[in-house]
């Protein structure tokens, strides 16, 4: 998947939202819900009450963007449903689009460095 890098910020809302508003009535979520910035740079993801439906806005730099998937067969794997906001990893982003669950993704594990060889 090309998309966002390790440094990306990724917010998931925990509550279902009203998937007839558009970016501007997401990023209003975002702002008074989620008490964040939708324009500070961070991707901002909202499901539906139907778990096969996804919704991400994000500030591009010229328009803040608005990403939608409604997936044929199965559900995406979601939190459960309380009041606030998850961090997701730009790794777990990339499995829960995928339909896969995104709990199984893990930061990798910081290798040493040798000291010296052999």
């Amino acid at each position: 998947m090309i998309g966002p890098s390790g440094a990306v910020r990724v917010l998931v809302a925990t509550k279902p939202v009203d998937f007839r508003k558009g970016a501007e009535g997401l990023a209003a979520l975002v702002r008074e819900e989620m008490r964040a910035d939708p324009f500070g740079g961070a991707i901002f993801v909202f499901r539906a009450k139907r778990a096969d439906r996804i919704k991400l806005i994000f500030w591009a730099g010229t328009g803040l963007c608005l990403y939608a998937k409604r997936l044929e067969e199965g559900e995406f794997r979601w939190p459960k449903v309380q009041d606030g906001a998850i961090r997701l990893t730009a790794a777990q982003l990339g499995a829960l689009l995928e339909g896969l669950d995104w709990r199984r993704v893990h930061r990798s594990q910081r290798t040493r460095t040798p000291l010296a060889a052999g």
